[in-house]
């Protein structure tokens, strides 16, 4: 007999496509196609169209909590275990800017040696990737209006950094303001370069859109809760002048530190109040909070070297499409990322002639 819950089941019906949204699809592709060429044309090297620059790369260790309730044990996470990780902490534009343009942060898990029936495209594979931002929502609520906003990015992709980090300190103002009177900051500021310049190991990061979670569905969440990270929670940074200010606060805190953080689901219980096809609502935690799923161990490493960077950057890619069947991407943004991001890995890796793989292990990961 079925367990009663209060969780909205999975069905393919949670999900309504645009009757144009291939037509969207071919679009954003275009976009961000012409965004890696550009970079291409200026740095004589294919990098990413989005989150081009990292901060770092960590290697680290999932462990699956024991004992979960019946609604959270599923996918990867019906049993209790232990997997390898690989971290990438990253800044949403598609081309290098200094960090004093401050933009919303990222990070990429992703987490080796997943067995389990594959999502299309990823049979054979062995991994799960979740692709995480520092905001509980993403910045547009469907692909056309995400895709308006790209355009407009794309036209200053490698253009006129020094209004980029004029305009960013007077958004970051705006943002402040924002922050005073609502209480939450605004993601379409934060995009356009209104990020406060925090610590980026204090954050905390979110899928922003769902996924299937077995049974269910859900959105993930990053929290950081060992001190050695809670401490940094809206630290400013040291020194926001140093072009690469975030990585070398990374790399500084993992010379000596190691970090712990939790991996968090927070379960749909409506459509009405927790939707799919609109990414830009927050669901609420009140009604359904994020729960422990597992936690997410790095031990203290060098967190950059320009080979562990070419093996993450140049060797790797990072796609909520590579993994379980029960952990699907759900809603337009998702099925939007598909084809771009597979269509970015095959530009990197023909236009820098090396090929990108899904790992069976961490073993060449420098150290």
């Amino acid at each position: 007999m079925a367990i009663e819950t209060p969780y909205l089941r999975y069905t393919p019906a949670v999900e309504t496509p645009d009757a144009d949204e291939a037509e969207t699809s071919r679009s954003l592709n275009e976009t961000m196609r012409s965004i890696s060429e550009t970079t291409l044309a200026h740095g004589g090297h294919a990098i990413r169209s989005v989150h081009a620059k990292a901060h770092g790369a960590l290697r680290a260790e999932l462990e699956v909590a024991p004992g979960l309730s019946p609604e959270l044990a599923q996918g990867l996470f019906a049993q209790a275990g232990r997997y390898p990780v690989v971290m990438r902490f990253s800044t949403i534009p598609g081309d290098i800017l200094d960090d004093s343009v401050s933009t919303p942060r990222g990070v990429a898990i992703k987490i080796v040696g997943v067995e389990g029936e594959r999502l299309e495209g990823s049979e054979g594979d062995a991994t799960q990737d979740f692709v995480l931002v520092n905001g509980p929502a993403f910045s547009a609520p469907g692909p056309k209006q995400f895709l308006a906003t790209l355009k407009l990015l794309a036209k200053t992709t490698d253009r006129a950094e020094g209004l980029k980090k004029v305009a960013s300190a007077a958004l970051r103002g705006v943002q402040s303001a924002v922050v005073a009177a609502t209480g939450s900051p605004s993601p379409a500021l934060a995009t356009l370069g209104g990020q406060p310049e925090t610590h980026i190991l204090g954050d905390s990061f979110y899928s922003q859109v769902p996924l299937r979670f077995g049974d269910h569905i859900a959105k993930i969440a990053l929290v950081p809760v060992s001190p050695d990270l809670t401490a940094l929670t809206d630290k400013p940074l040291d020194d926001t002048s140093a072009p690469n200010a975030i990585r070398e606060a990374v790399l500084e805190h993992f010379r000596r530190h190691g970090g712990t953080w939790e991996l968090r689901a927070q379960l749909c219980l409506n459509l009405d109040d927790m939707p799919v096809e609109d990414a830009s609502v927050v669901w609420s935690e009140a009604a359904s909070p994020y729960r422990t799923i597992a936690t997410l161990t790095a031990a203290p490493q060098t967190s950059w070297s320009e080979a562990r960077a070419a093996f993450v950057d140049d060797g790797l890619s990072f796609s909520p499409w590579h993994g379980l069947a029960a952990h699907r991407p759900l809603g337009g943004i998702m099925r939007m990322r598909k084809s771009a991001y597979e269509m970015g890995k095959r530009f990197r890796a023909e236009t820098n002639g090396r090929r990108i793989e899904e790992p069976r292990n961490l073993d060449s990961l420098p150290e």
